[in-house]
């Protein structure tokens, strides 16, 4: 499929505006890039209320924002679903800002509770702090989220591009560990395995949002090791099996370096008797899940986020 025109069009924009590719930015560079996002951004959907908070991990405290929609669901007054959401940005850059609208979007279409959390970021601080983080948010979120209105029994675990990497590593975590059971998990072209030998890091290795060599810098930063990048919690497609997880959905777009790996990570789960739906968008690019200012299909990606989580979070989990 040809590329979308407002994702061509925001393409040729950047470029005008001398766009250069992540890997040769400074890490600020990076960062301040990446906040302005929020300017492809539709103006952010009203919840009934928006909580701030924090949750420890360590010796560090780190922040959480939580979005309550209105209580005209089927059943006012009972406990919401919850999806606990992380951002992305290569796990150098990105913050709750640049998740806050659309983390309202999902909270609107599912009438569930949706948490974003804050973690750490490299190069100042390398794998395992940011899943560890993404751990502690998770033990946060079961054991408080009651008092915000959400069942802590019907958690998903949510996040896009490296925020998916974590949302995957965390949902690896809990089936290793037997707890929390998660009710499900959204992977957002998620970045799960950097050695992928796939198509679509040769094919759109340059020219569309995010490169071959950005994400392999993204993970220079990361990784401290050859030996972090055998390890399943940093990259989740290492894991030596993939049975036991919960219900999945992998969005992937077409015109992207991430695109292959996601799809053959959605394909491992289902080949382990995993539930698993992996959807593409043609035409779309890295980054649009974010778009819904620039790129209007963005909001098809939030419509198969919405079903899939309405799906899980209100059949009866299986025994």
């Amino acid at each position: 499929m040809a590329l979308d025109k407002h994702a061509a069009g925001l393409i040729a924009g950047l470029e005008q505006q001398g766009f250069t590719s992540f890997s040769q930015m400074t890490v600020e560079q990076v960062r301040a890039t990446i906040a302005t996002f929020t300017d492809l951004q539709a103006l952010p959907p009203e919840v009934a209320r928006v909580d701030e908070t924090d949750y420890p991990s360590g010796d560090v405290r780190l922040p959480l924002r939580i979005y309550t929609p209105d209580d005209s669901g089927p059943n006012p007054g009972a406990p919401r679903p919850v999806v606990l959401y992380f951002h992305g940005g290569g796990f150098v850059a990105g913050d709750l800002s640049v998740v806050d609208e659309p983390a309202r979007a999902v909270a609107r279409a599912t009438g569930a509770v949706v948490v974003t959390a804050g973690y750490r970021l490299a190069p100042e601080h390398r794998f395992p702090a940011a899943t560890d983080d993404a751990w502690a948010a998770l033990q946060w979120t079961t054991e408080h989220i009651a008092e915000y209105g959400g069942d802590p029994d019907n958690v998903v675990v949510m996040g896009d591009s490296a925020g998916g990497n974590l949302a995957a590593g965390v949902a690896l975590r809990a089936r290793d560990e037997g707890a929390p059971a998660l009710r499900g998990q959204v992977l957002i072209y998620p970045a799960v395995d950097q050695a992928a030998d796939v198509p679509s890091r040769r094919e759109f290795a340059e020219g569309y949002i995010i490169t071959t060599a950005d994400m392999d810098w993204f993970f220079e930063q990361y990784l401290s090791s050859a030996d972090d990048a055998e390890k399943p919690y940093a990259l989740p497609a290492r894991a030596d099996r993939f049975d036991g997880l919960p219900p999945t959905l992998v969005l992937t777009t077409e015109n992207e370096v991430l695109r292959d790996e996601g799809e053959l990570y959605g394909q491992h789960l289902r080949e382990a008797g995993v539930d698993v739906q992996i959807r593409r968008f043609d035409g779309l690019v890295h980054g649009a899940f974010w778009m819904s200012g620039a790129v209007p299909r963005c909001s098809e990606m939030r419509n198969e986020v919405a079903e899939f989580v309405t799906r899980i979070t209100t059949r009866m989990p299986s025994r």
